[in-house]
């Protein structure tokens, strides 16, 4: 009877050691990143065409629990306020608590007098149809647009109420980093507002969540794949040398 050489059993030993470690490397992988994807973000389906083009009615998107003290201009964000119906809605920041904001010069959003370029608006189109008359925005608070400034129920039909039309930070429970369904990917950054004060916000992890869920897929079936094909392999070697031995 023939036996595999020591070199061949000391490899198949360590090939099998080597494919428990990724199996178990890519389990964690892969259920880490799920669970901390289900720390950091909350889906939330936007029911209106509001902040379209950027987002459209039905669209799913992943938002990143966040306090409202770390939100900056230009960051969609989603919001619970009374005076708006005290449902879940989903709008652009375009000042924060201490900014004049107005609209509009050239058909442009103004922020402390700089002209804001928004190319997340429909080309062609006016930052507000209606205007917006030249607005400070309250300290600890949000002013804010939706991307379709033509049929957005936004500050700027709010200008009456307490605050003139914004929002208490408090009242921000998650900041949108990606439309999930349809597959549109993370947002693009607002860069029209970077040279204020405060800059933007970055990213969430979302890249890094989804990196380690697809790492872990793949360790999980490339590790639990080796050993059958090593089976395989050692077996038609073993063949082999037997069809040698016989002749």
């Amino acid at each position: 009877m023939s036996s595999a050489p020591p070199i061949a059993q000391e490899r198949g030993r360590l090939g099998s050691k080597l494919s428990g470690a990724a199996v178990a490397l890519g389990c964690v992988l892969f259920l880490g990143g799920f669970v901390w994807g289900a720390i950091v973000y909350q889906p939330y389906t936007v029911p209106t065409e509001s902040m379209s083009p950027t987002i459209g009615a039905g669209d799913r998107v992943l938002a990143e629990r966040i306090d409202g003290s770390e939100v900056r201009r230009g960051d969609v964000v989603v919001f619970k306020d009374k005076a708006w119906g005290d449902l879940p809605m989903v709008k652009r920041v375009v000042a924060v608590g201490g900014d004049k904001v107005a609209c509009c010069t050239d058909g442009k959003l103004t922020v402390n007098g700089k002209q804001i370029d928004e190319p997340y608006l429909k080309p062609g189109t006016s930052a507000s149809p209606s205007g917006i008359p030249a607005t400070t925005v309250p300290e600890g608070r949000l002013f804010l647009l939706g991307d379709e400034r033509s049929g957005s129920l936004d500050s700027s039909v709010h200008l009456e109420d307490v605050g003139h039309g914004s929002v208490a930070r408090g009242n921000v429970d998650a900041r949108v980093d990606a439309v999930a369904w349809p597959m549109d990917g993370m947002l693009a950054g607002p860069e029209g507002f970077e040279q204020l004060p405060g800059g933007i916000s970055q990213p969430g992890p979302l890249p890094l969540v989804l990196g380690a869920i697809v790492v872990g897929a793949v360790l999980v079936l490339g590790g639990a794949a080796y050993g059958p094909l090593a089976r395989r392999l050692h077996q038609r070697r073993d063949g082999s040398r037997e069809l040698a031995g016989v002749g």
